[in-house]
């Protein structure tokens, strides 16, 4: 796997761990303020869960890269 590789793998996994991290400690407004949608969260804590999501796709990037180097899985036909 070259750097592009690397990195496009990265991406893809960061945007899915994003979407399953979003959830986490959500709590919605005690009253919806004008202006506000009713299911806004009152703190939605966005950095923290950027870099958790962050920590996680490092976590699980090396494991896919440990997993393609040692060739059992193959993207390439021999």
């Amino acid at each position: 796997m070259n750097w592009f590789e690397g990195t496009v793998a990265f991406i893809v996994i960061w945007w899915v761990v994003l979407f399953a991290v979003l959830p986490l400690g959500v709590r919605p407004l005690e009253k919806g303020d004008i202006g506000h949608a009713a299911g806004a969260p009152a703190n939605p804590r966005l950095w923290f869960k950027a870099g958790l999501t962050t920590l996680i796709t490092a976590v699980i990037w090396c494991g896919f890269y440990a997993l393609v180097n040692s060739h059992l899985i193959q993207f390439r036909q021999p």
